[in-house]
Protein backbone atom coordinates (compact mmCIF):
# COMPACT_ATOMS: atom_id res chain seq x y z
CA UNK A 1 0.00 0.00 0.00
CA UNK A 2 1.55 3.47 -1.04
CA UNK A 3 1.33 6.14 1.94
CA UNK A 4 -0.26 8.71 0.26
CA UNK A 5 -0.11 12.42 1.35
CA UNK A 6 -3.92 13.46 2.51
CA UNK A 7 -5.95 16.71 1.08
CA UNK A 8 -6.43 19.34 3.47
CA UNK A 9 -9.49 18.25 5.51
CA UNK A 10 -10.54 21.95 4.92
CA UNK A 11 -11.04 20.93 1.72
CA UNK A 12 -15.47 19.74 1.73
CA UNK A 13 -15.21 19.44 -2.29
CA UNK A 14 -13.37 16.72 -2.49
CA UNK A 15 -15.69 14.33 -3.68
CA UNK A 16 -15.98 16.27 -7.19
CA UNK A 17 -12.08 15.20 -7.63
CA UNK A 18 -13.14 11.71 -8.64
CA UNK A 19 -10.88 8.84 -6.77
CA UNK A 20 -7.26 7.75 -6.77
CA UNK A 21 -7.01 3.90 -8.37
CA UNK A 22 -4.10 1.64 -8.41
CA UNK A 23 -1.47 3.69 -9.94
CA UNK A 24 -3.37 7.07 -10.64
CA UNK A 25 -7.03 8.47 -10.44
CA UNK A 26 -10.39 8.27 -12.19
CA UNK A 27 -13.06 10.80 -12.58
CA UNK A 28 -16.07 10.75 -14.27
CA UNK A 29 -17.65 13.15 -15.70
CA UNK A 30 -21.48 13.66 -17.92
CA UNK A 31 -21.40 14.88 -21.39
CA UNK A 32 -23.90 18.21 -21.70
CA UNK A 33 -25.09 19.59 -24.81
CA UNK A 34 -22.26 22.29 -24.94
CA UNK A 35 -19.52 19.44 -25.15
CA UNK A 36 -20.87 18.12 -28.51
CA UNK A 37 -21.29 19.42 -31.92
CA UNK A 38 -24.25 20.16 -34.09
CA UNK A 39 -24.85 16.03 -34.17
CA UNK A 40 -24.57 15.21 -30.54
CA UNK A 41 -21.09 13.70 -30.61
CA UNK A 42 -18.49 15.05 -28.48
CA UNK A 43 -16.19 17.52 -30.18
CA UNK A 44 -12.76 16.09 -30.20
CA UNK A 45 -11.09 19.16 -28.66
CA UNK A 46 -13.42 18.49 -25.46
CA UNK A 47 -11.45 15.43 -24.69
CA UNK A 48 -8.54 18.13 -24.02
CA UNK A 49 -10.73 19.37 -21.50
CA UNK A 50 -12.09 16.52 -19.84
CA UNK A 51 -8.07 15.00 -19.37
CA UNK A 52 -7.11 18.17 -17.82
CA UNK A 53 -9.67 17.86 -15.60
CA UNK A 54 -8.49 14.31 -14.69
CA UNK A 55 -4.91 15.61 -14.18
CA UNK A 56 -5.41 18.01 -11.85
CA UNK A 57 -7.46 16.20 -9.68
CA UNK A 58 -5.61 13.63 -9.57
CA UNK A 59 -2.78 15.93 -8.66
CA UNK A 60 -5.21 17.47 -5.91
CA UNK A 61 -6.16 13.81 -4.44
CA UNK A 62 -2.37 12.93 -4.41
CA UNK A 63 -2.18 16.20 -1.95
CA UNK A 64 -0.65 18.66 -4.10
CA UNK A 65 -3.01 21.74 -3.76
CA UNK A 66 -2.20 23.74 -6.25
CA UNK A 67 -2.23 26.87 -4.88
CA UNK A 68 0.26 25.39 -2.49
CA UNK A 69 2.48 23.90 -4.71
CA UNK A 70 2.59 27.49 -6.88
CA UNK A 71 3.57 29.31 -3.47
CA UNK A 72 6.49 26.54 -2.77
CA UNK A 73 7.77 26.26 -5.97
CA UNK A 74 7.96 30.37 -6.38
CA UNK A 75 10.30 30.67 -3.86
CA UNK A 76 12.49 27.96 -5.55
CA UNK A 77 11.64 27.95 -9.23
CA UNK A 78 9.86 31.82 -9.84
CA UNK A 79 7.97 32.22 -12.90
CA UNK A 80 7.20 28.29 -12.97
CA UNK A 81 4.15 26.91 -14.55
CA UNK A 82 3.44 23.01 -16.28
CA UNK A 83 3.26 22.87 -19.82
CA UNK A 84 1.89 19.81 -22.50
CA UNK A 85 4.90 18.83 -23.67
CA UNK A 86 3.69 16.18 -26.24
CA UNK A 87 0.50 14.21 -26.22
CA UNK A 88 -0.50 11.45 -28.70
CA UNK A 89 -3.94 10.69 -29.01
CA UNK A 90 -6.14 8.04 -30.50
CA UNK A 91 -9.97 8.71 -30.83
CA UNK A 92 -11.33 5.22 -31.28
CA UNK A 93 -15.40 5.56 -30.49
CA UNK A 94 -17.63 8.72 -30.23
CA UNK A 95 -19.00 9.72 -27.09
CA UNK A 96 -22.62 10.95 -26.95
CA UNK A 97 -24.93 13.76 -25.10
CA UNK A 98 -25.88 12.21 -21.56
CA UNK A 99 -22.90 9.78 -21.49
CA UNK A 100 -21.23 9.26 -18.42
CA UNK A 101 -17.64 8.85 -19.01
CA UNK A 102 -14.72 8.07 -16.46
CA UNK A 103 -11.37 9.60 -17.36
CA UNK A 104 -8.54 7.42 -16.11
CA UNK A 105 -5.22 8.83 -15.62
CA UNK A 106 -2.18 6.32 -15.07
CA UNK A 107 1.21 7.50 -14.26
CA UNK A 108 3.39 6.03 -16.64
CA UNK A 109 7.27 7.52 -16.38
CA UNK A 110 8.63 10.07 -14.20
CA UNK A 111 11.56 11.98 -15.26
CA UNK A 112 13.87 14.96 -13.80
CA UNK A 113 11.40 17.55 -15.44
CA UNK A 114 8.74 15.74 -16.86
CA UNK A 115 5.67 13.15 -16.13
CA UNK A 116 4.46 11.07 -18.38
CA UNK A 117 0.49 9.77 -18.08
CA UNK A 118 -1.69 7.64 -19.79
CA UNK A 119 -4.98 8.82 -20.57
CA UNK A 120 -8.41 6.90 -20.66
CA UNK A 121 -11.25 7.95 -21.70
CA UNK A 122 -14.26 5.29 -21.27
CA UNK A 123 -17.77 4.46 -21.59
CA UNK A 124 -18.44 1.43 -18.99
CA UNK A 125 -15.96 -0.96 -20.23
CA UNK A 126 -15.40 0.68 -23.74
CA UNK A 127 -12.49 2.41 -24.64
CA UNK A 128 -13.32 5.48 -26.19
CA UNK A 129 -10.06 8.10 -26.09
CA UNK A 130 -6.57 6.99 -25.36
CA UNK A 131 -3.84 9.43 -25.20
CA UNK A 132 -0.06 9.74 -23.49
CA UNK A 133 0.70 13.11 -21.96
CA UNK A 134 3.84 14.48 -21.22
CA UNK A 135 3.87 17.46 -18.95
CA UNK A 136 7.06 19.29 -18.19
CA UNK A 137 7.57 21.44 -15.28
CA UNK A 138 9.38 25.01 -16.15
CA UNK A 139 10.81 28.18 -14.83
CA UNK A 140 11.99 31.04 -16.50
CA UNK A 141 11.31 29.09 -19.77
CA UNK A 142 13.63 26.48 -18.89
CA UNK A 143 12.73 23.03 -17.68
CA UNK A 144 13.52 22.12 -14.08
CA UNK A 145 13.51 19.69 -11.67
CA UNK A 146 9.55 18.53 -10.26
CA UNK A 147 9.31 18.77 -6.47
CA UNK A 148 10.35 16.21 -4.79
CA UNK A 149 6.41 15.48 -2.83
CA UNK A 150 4.78 15.16 -6.75
CA UNK A 151 7.69 13.38 -7.90
CA UNK A 152 7.36 10.80 -5.26
CA UNK A 153 4.16 10.39 -5.06
CA UNK A 154 3.46 9.96 -9.15
CA UNK A 155 6.64 7.63 -9.21
CA UNK A 156 4.54 5.75 -6.80
CA UNK A 157 1.84 5.63 -8.38
CA UNK A 158 4.23 4.89 -12.03
CA UNK A 159 5.44 1.51 -10.36
CA UNK A 160 1.92 0.40 -8.57
CA UNK A 161 0.07 0.56 -12.31
CA UNK A 162 3.39 -1.38 -14.03
CA UNK A 163 3.24 -3.88 -11.58
CA UNK A 164 -0.57 -3.98 -12.12
CA UNK A 165 0.02 -4.74 -15.82
CA UNK A 166 -1.82 -1.02 -16.30
CA UNK A 167 1.08 0.06 -18.21
CA UNK A 168 2.97 -1.34 -21.01
CA UNK A 169 6.58 0.63 -21.66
Amino acid sequence: MIDRPTPSPSDTSLHLAGRLIPGGHALDVRVYYEDTDFSGIVYHANYLRFMERGRSDYMRLLGVVQGELFAQAAEEAPGFHFVVRAMQIDFLKPARIDDVLQIVTLSKDVAGASITLLQQVKRGDELLVSATVRVAFVSEGRAKRIPDSLRQATLADAREAEALGEIRR
